[in-house]
Order: structure tokens, then sequence, then C-alpha cells
């Protein structure tokens, strides 16, 4: 990422972005030369229809970010206003041409969707996330990129290590305070995880039982399966244990670490 953007909360991203020291000054280009972001981490786009009704009456009034491959441009930020312009049949669309590469678009892509201000605790906890596997930025790192405090980004990358049936109970009872969340999460396991639920959700919005028969209901779709993560302080690798069951205990984990080690040991033998 340019290193003379400082990321602070009362700046959006993309104007300091269009408009630092050296940026090339905005040109119209076709909408059909312009092509959406591979990379971009918001695959649901929301309502767009106040923004296509703006787009409609006044245009595009901030330029969308884009870099140039060729004769076509694509979109680095400002996927929300390309897709509203195409709904709205604009034919040309104001941009500013960077020079970024890969790296830095798929940055820059999950940075504008965290300045997003209806981001949920746990939107912005998978958008964090994924700014640091695929940067491999630390903590400190991304506070600082994005003018937010190491706590901040630490207590919502927290939020991660729930499991996705408690997730799921805390959106059904409309649970979206990231302290509450936080509560939930630093629970020992998930059936303390899921009574807590169900304590704070007592007190207003789903009952009890709606919640207990939502976590005993089959999901639609894929098989629940426990998935136990961890990746070093080194970065030099990443481990991810797929259990076959929805809940795997410690020694569920340590017996299949040790399975590993054991078959590991034996291959390098077998190659000596």
């Amino acid at each position: 990422m340019p290193q003379t953007i400082t990321m602070r909360h009362d700046e959006h991203y993309v104007e300091a972005l269009a408009a630092s020291a050296g940026a090339p000054i905005g040109r119209l280009v076709p909408i059909d030369r312009i092509d959406p972001n591979p990379h971009q981490p918001r695959q649901v786009m929301g309502d767009l229809s106040e923004l296509i009704a703006s787009i409609s009456e006044k245009g595009i009034l901030e330029p969308l970010v884009v870099r140039q491959r060729g004769d076509r441009f694509q979109i680095v930020a400002g996927e929300r206003r390309y897709q509203a312009s195409v709904q709205a049949g604009l034919r040309e669309l104001p941009v500013v041409v960077r020079d970024v590469d890969d790296t830095e678009v798929i940055e820059l892509a999950l940075i504008e969707n965290l300045q997003r201000k209806d981001l949920t605790p746990f939107e912005e906890a998978e958008a964090l996330y994924g700014l640091a596997d695929r940067c491999g930025y630390t903590h400190e790192d991304l506070a600082r990129r994005l003018g937010k405090s190491r706590t901040s980004v630490t207590e919502s990358l927290a939020l991660q290590a729930m499991p996705e049936e408690v997730r799921n109970l805390c959106r059904l009872a409309d649970i979206s305070s990231k302290s509450l969340l936080l509560q939930v999460v630093r629970q020992e396991t998930t059936e303390k995880m899921t009574a807590l639920v169900e304590k704070i959700a007592s007190q207003g919005g789903a009952t009890r039982q709606q919640l207990r028969e939502a976590a005993t209901k089959p999901k639609p779709g894929r098989p629940k399966h426990y998935v136990f993560a961890y990746r070093p302080p080194t970065k030099a690798f990443n481990l991810k244990l797929s259990f076959a069951k929805s809940r795997a205990t410690k020694d569920d984990v340590i017996e299949a670490l040790e399975a590993i080690l054991l078959r590991a040991t034996i291959a390098a033998r077998l190659h000596r």
C-alpha cells in the first residue's frame, strides 16, 4: 500500500487514495472497459437502491480507483459505485488510475470493506482476518494501517474463534454488541457459549426455546465439521484439522496430531 497515505477514523480511505500526492487527475472511462475486482471480499453488495437513485440524479461524486490492464481497467476501490452505476445505466465513469500490484489490490479491497459503517462485528472480524492472513500483518500492523487501537483489532479478531453454530444463535438472538459477543466467545466451551447466549436472549429478543431449537435443527447444505486451526508467530506454516464430527475435545486434537506425527516419522524412515 502506498506509504504516503495514513489511515484515520475521520477520513475515508478511498478519498485519501484518490487525493494522495502524485495521484493522476481523474478521467472518464467507458463503463464497458471497467472490470470488477476478482479479489473483492464483499460478495453481497447489499441494498443499492438509494445509491442507484443518487447516481441517476447526480452522477458519480467520487471517482473509482482502478488499475490499468492493457486497454481495460480493473477496480481497486469503488465496487458498490460501479455496480450501482451499471444498474443506473451510466456509460462512462470517473476514475483515478493507480499503479498497484496484486497484493496491494487485495489489501485495498479489504481495507475499503473494513471502512463500511454498516459492518457487523462478525463481518469486521472476517475482513481483519482476511487482511492479516493474505498480507501477513500483525495486530499492530492492522491497527496502524486502519487507524484503530491494537486492543480493538485484537478483540475483533477474537470473534473468529466463535463456532459457526454459536454465531447463528447470536444472529437469531439479535446480539450485535461487540462487548456482548466478546463475553460469549471467551467462554471455555461451546456449551458454555450457548448457555450465555440463551441467558442474554432471555432478557429480550429470541426465547431460550427458540435458540435451543435452532441449535439442534440440522443445517441445510454442507455438514458441520469442527475445525482446529493454528498458525505460529513465525508464520512458517498454517495447520488446519477438520474433524468429521461437529465438536472435538482437546484430547481429540492431541490424538490427531500424534497420528500425523507418527505418519511423518514412518515416512521419513522409509525414505532414508
